[in-house]
């Protein structure tokens, strides 16, 4: 790999707005390129931007398969040349460099290329800092709202327009009650006729031209919210996350509804609002007294929507818990659909749908009573406004202050005033539900992310030799059970680990803590010289991957489910497909690899999911592998045949840790076992050392283990694999003599545990 080349480190400078000193630039590469010619290229530029004076950007280099395309622009070294690649669309690069034609490629067309990314100084947003606190979902709303804000004097004269407008209306009413009923001048009539059409066409299009700024504004903001709480979502810490699913997909779907709220006619009646003060203003100019009528309305009206939210608080907040509890109802339903049906628990699930769903149609009862309550008592007032108003009209027209015509131009601009004060008191109603679902947002935004949004992240340029765990202390944050208890426990570079224990022993907890999916309540994990949780996720999953106990399947293809971590050879995947067995599932439809794969992996057995799963590992060949149960739904041949391939695939360096309850087919690569029980390390050891003091066969006779890895096959299960429960110690127990042990008495055996 050749240095990188100053014209395309200038480019990526620029594309990620890092400003730099063309002159300092171009001398530091020189003087880097004589004095550490035998670098390194990544520690040459690391070299090459000290010596330029930009300190705070950090690099690494990545394989392609492992790098978020979202993360470009950055580096590419393909051709034996360095590229400044771009993404200008989803699935489409585009490469450029100095001297030559810039190109476009497909994302799967650089599988094999190197990524030089860089990350510039952190640049920490007073958004960003301001949402840790208050209201985040309502501030979200309004800074996405106020992004561009070029389309507010737009619409505020666009609004201005409208409204003033609506002051011909009366005044044509007035004058032709004045003017042209008691002379019939239909000269006059004709003129204004014609003025009142220009202004119902301006008026036409002003509104059109309104709602088009509107709706553009709003669909731009839609897209972002949506695309903002989603990502939030992804980041989520998973031992953070709603225990229920109901829950969270009703904290997501609450966003529709202030959206909807905030980017409705919302904007309009803002506007309006204080037009109908003016309006007020010129019934007292026209009618004098005639004023005093919807001065006096507006406050009325004010309190009647004060008071209706008032009650909808409680009433909204009781009937949301019920929608979220019926939704994660529909959802344990849907999953559970085969144990229910084979345990004929049907009528208990219906029965409890049916009392959630009478809470809640008492609840929406109530709400509607309150809404149409408030709806027809400011209807009323609007009827009770107009009477009054020709009431009083004819006291003032009597009076002489007042001609016929002023007294319809003052009732024609009391609905100006009045429509603006109906739609408030509606909006303080709809305002109740809205702020309920901003708490909903809200309970979403505010669960802590993977990492923190000011945090500075690391990217060492070693490979990770150790992965540690000190002090180590995990516990959900609902629950006060300790899951985990490890003062310290280290794993070298070369060792292949097993796990052991019983149910509940805390061997997936682990396994996800050293993967960092659950962040430790106490302690840290070092990958390498670094605590995990400050190193960048994506330098993470080129370093570590992670096999779960329950493999999940997406909607798509088998090809997409296979790739889902990103862009992989062909090859590579045909070749994992049929070390593991896939191609016979691709062979078995007329797709091939592009069969259909349904929500949930619907279709394939428990077996084939996890060999999809075991595939996407072995494909992304990680520095650290963490698999849990890898061959729990396998039999033996598909079992023989993974552990087969790991023997092929890791390198003498990788680290291999394995929870499995079938530990007799992972002894040719063990070279340690550890057993966890209730959190904590019972036993540490070699294989030769633990295995005795844990194994029988039913007869009683010890087993003898390997002490070192063999290329053999794996030899066959016994029939009547038992564990035996040990003792807790408080620190790391004492390994197993190796002697063989006594057999074992059937009071003492114990029964075989799976976790």
């Amino acid at each position: 790999m050749k240095p990188v080349s100053l014209p395309e480190l200038q480019a990526l400078l620029g594309k990620l707005r890092i400003s730099a000193n063309t002159a300092e630039l171009a001398q530091a590469h020189g003087h880097t390129l004589k004095t550490r010619a035998q670098a390194h290229p990544l520690e040459q530029l690391r070299q090459l931007l000290s010596d330029a004076g930009l300190k705070d950007i950090q690099a690494a280099i990545l394989p392609w398969r492992r790098l978020d395309p979202r993360r470009l622009p950055a580096l590419l070294w393909l051709e034996e040349q360095w590229w400044l690649a771009e993404r200008p669309a989803p699935g489409r690069i585009t490469l450029s460099r100095d001297g030559a034609t810039p190109r476009e490629c497909t994302e799967d067309a650089l599988h094999e290329a190197e990524v030089l990314w860089l990350r510039g100084p952190t640049r920490h947003s007073s958004d960003d800092a301001q949402e840790e606190q208050g209201n985040p979902a309502l501030r979200m709303v309004w800074h996405e709202l106020l992004r561009s804000r070029g389309w507010i004097p737009r619409v505020v004269m666009a609004t201005l327009l409208v409204n003033l407008l609506a002051i011909p209306t009366s005044i044509f009413a007035m004058q032709v009650y004045d003017r042209v009923v008691p002379t019939m001048a239909y000269a006059t009539l004709a003129t204004l006729t014609v003025g009142m059409l220009l202004m119902v066409g301006l008026d036409w299009l002003l509104k059109t031209l309104r709602a088009h700024i509107l709706d553009s504004v709003t669909c731009g903001m839609d897209q972002r919210l949506s695309q903002r709480v989603y990502e939030h979502l992804l980041r989520l810490q998973l031992d953070q996350q709603p225990r229920s699913l109901g829950t969270l997909a009703a904290q997501v779907g609450a966003l529709d509804s202030v959206r909807q709220f905030f980017s409705s006619s919302i904007i309009f009646a803002l506007v309006d609002l204080p037009f109908a003060l003016l309006f007020i203003g010129l019934i007292a100019l026209i009618g004098g007294h005639i004023g005093w009528v919807y001065a006096g309305i507006l406050p009325v009206a004010l309190l009647i929507g004060l008071y209706t939210r008032l009650r909808l608080r409680r009433l909204t907040r009781q009937q949301m818990m019920r929608s979220n509890e019926r939704q994660g109802l529909l959802v344990d339903s849907i999953r559970g659909a085969e144990s229910i049906r084979a345990s004929h628990a049907g009528w208990r699930f219906a029965q409890d749908w049916q009392k959630l769903s009478q809470s809640i149609a008492g609840y929406s009862i109530q709400q509607k009573s309150l809404t149409h309550f408030s709806a027809t008592t400011t209807a009323s007032l609007s009827t009770l406004a107009y009477v009054a108003a020709i009431v009083v009209g004819v006291w003032q027209v009597e009076a002489g202050h007042l001609t016929m015509g002023g007294m319809i131009a003052c009732s024609i601009l009391g609905g100006r005033v009045i429509a603006p004060i109906a739609q408030g008191v509606q909006y303080l109603v709809q305002w109740q539900q809205v702020s309920e679902s901003l708490q909903m947002v809200n309970g979403l935004l505010k669960l802590n992310p993977e990492r923190r949004p000011q945090q500075t992240l690391l990217l060492p340029e070693r490979q990770p030799e150790t992965l540690a765990v000190e002090q180590l202390r995990f516990a959900f944050s609902h629950s006060p059970l300790q899951l985990l208890n490890l003062p310290r426990l280290e794993f070298k570079s070369g060792e292949r680990v097993l796990l052991l224990g019983p149910v509940g022993g805390g061997k997936s907890t682990l396994l996800k803590v050293l993967a960092g999916l659950y962040r430790p309540s106490e302690g840290r994990v070092r990958l390498g010289d670094a605590d995990l949780w400050e190193i960048d996720p994506q330098l993470v999953s080129t370093q570590v991957g992670y096999l779960p106990q329950s493999v999940q399947l997406f909607k798509g293809t088998l090809r997409s489910n296979l790739a889902l971590s990103g862009a992989v050879s062909d090859s590579a995947m045909l070749e994992t497909a049929r070390a593991l067995g896939l191609d016979q599932i691709a062979a078995g439809s007329p797709q091939g690899m592009d069969m259909e794969i349904s929500e949930g992996g619907e279709g394939l057995s428990g077996g084939q999911r996890q060999l999809v799963g075991l595939a996407r590992v072995l494909m992304a060949r990680p520095r650290i592998w963490l698999l849990d149960e890898p061959t729990a739904s396998l039999d033996g041949d598909a079992e023989a045949r993974v552990w087969q391939q790991l023997q092929q695939l890791l390198r003498p360096e990788d680290i291999l840790i394995v929870s499995t309850h079938r530990p007799m087919a992972a002894m040719p690569l063990a070279t340690r076992v550890i057993v966890l029980q209730q959190g904590q390390v019972s036993r540490d050891g070699r294989p030769d050392q633990v295995m005795p003091g844990l194994m029988t066969r039913a007869g009683g006779s010890p087993i003898t283990t390997p002490a070192t890895p063999s290329a053999t096959a794996a030899p066959q299960q016994p029939s009547a694999l038992q564990l035996r429960q040990v003792r807790v110690q408080p620190q790391t127990a004492t390994p197993a003599p190796t002697t063989s042990t006594p057999a074992a008495t059937p009071d003492a055996m114990a029964a075989q545990t799976q976790e």
